[in-house]
């Protein structure tokens, strides 16, 4: 990604561009709202905040403190928390440094990856390979993915009765059925071992699911549940990596058993993130269980509108409004959000947000018009409704 600042860069890592918002979406209206049981006011947020290089950019651009850490707009949103248990995988020992300059760290993970980051132009590093080609690899970390008492381990329960009192949503994870086998195989491989080796895929996909049941059925006896969240990032501008016969026989059959046993216990929300173009997998992941989505990119083919008109209260999500057009003129922002805040107003079931990352180069008076006109354009579109 080109850094478009001269400056040197001051915020290098995620927690350094993390930013601050004041949630005033209580608990229950948010799953209300985003499961279409009641009409809410519109929801609107950031969901990842800036690009590396973009805050020394504004801060060029005559930025406040305020807006730097972005608590200066204006967000309605919820608050959530995760129970602090562990469904992945444990164990991993201590990364080791292999080669670190100016430019960019090397360095050898946990599960026996050698990963590089470029500094200053990313926050994720790159795996450079990876530890798992065949069943004999697997069964060597499989360990680390199977139950334990030390998955347990901590005043999990606390934490999550005291997250509910502060009416927050309380949410688990489970690793991905795609991203997690992606993370030890690689796309190629993975793609590849849906077709050459299948008991592969399907032993590493049962054993995540033993343990994530067992782990969130002591969490689910003890204190309640609102949304479970899967990290996936599945799919590209041209579709998904995993097609529908994939995501039928590997993906659905692992989501279906740890989403039973959290919708039985009462949660509502089966969260997946993922960005690029996952039309094609919709109608399975749906059947999966699967009733929110997000980050909805349009540069992808996410259009919400057509979403929206296609499976109505089937699917909520958050984000979708185009992060690209800030960079164009104020008249196609606003047709941006024209098109898209009053149909989301009127239908419910959406937090109205940028798709992703506010892209370098974005100009901080176009994020300054961007926040406005979607307020004037909500509001408006509310009162409409007679609310």
């Amino acid at each position: 990604m080109k850094v478009l600042s001269s400056r040197p860069l001051k915020w290098t890592s995620h927690a350094d561009l993390a930013i601050r918002k004041t949630p005033t979406v209580g608990r229950e209206e948010y799953l209300d709202h985003m499961t279409f049981r009641r009409r809410s006011a519109p929801m609107f947020t950031e969901i990842f905040g800036p690009l590396i290089g973009l805050k020394e950019e504004w801060e060029e651009q005559g930025a406040t403190p305020a807006e730097l850490d972005f608590s200066a707009f204006r967000y309605r949103c919820e608050s959530r928390a995760v129970v602090p248990v562990r469904t992945g995988r444990i164990g991993d020992p201590p990364d080791a440094i292999l080669e670190e300059t100016d430019e960019h760290r090397i360095w050898r993970d946990g599960i026996g990856r050698t990963m590089k980051l470029c500094k200053g132009a990313a926050t994720l590093a790159l795996p450079l390979d990876y530890p798992v080609r065949n069943m004999d690899d697997w069964r060597r970390l499989k360990p680390r993915y199977t139950f334990t008492e030390e998955r347990l381990a901590g005043d999990w329960e606390a934490a999550a009765r005291q997250a509910r009192a502060e009416d927050r949503v309380v949410c688990v994870t489970i690793p991905g059925g795609f991203d997690e086998p992606r993370e030890l195989m690689g796309e190629e491989g993975l793609c590849l071992a849906y077709y050459e080796q299948p008991e592969l895929v399907h032993d590493l996909l049962d054993t995540i699911a033993e343990t994530a049941v067992r782990v969130l059925e002591r969490v689910t006896a003890k204190v309640p549940v609102d949304a479970l969240m899967v990290h996936e990032d599945l799919a590209g501008k041209s579709g998904p990596l995993a097609g529908p016969d994939q995501i039928r026989e590997f993906i659905a059959p692992y989501y279906r058993r740890v989403w039973n046993l959290l919708r039985d216990r009462g949660a509502r929300l089966f969260d997946v993130d993922s960005d690029g173009n996952v039309n094609p997998i919709l109608d399975d992941l749906i059947e999966a269980g699967v009733n929110c989505l997000h980050p909805m990119e349009p540069a992808a083919g996410m259009d919400i509108v057509a979403v929206r008109s296609k499976y109505g209260t089937r699917l909520a999500f958050y984000g979708g409004l185009d992060k690209h057009v800030l960079r164009r003129s104020k008249d196609e922002i606003r047709a941006e959000l024209e098109r898209k805040i009053p149909p989301m107003v009127a239908s419910g079931g959406c937090v109205l947000a940028l798709d992703h990352r506010i892209p370098n180069g974005t100009p901080l008076e176009h994020y300054r018009y961007y926040i406005v006109t979607a307020w004037e354009i909500m509001d408006r579109e509310w009162r409409a409704q007679g609310c």
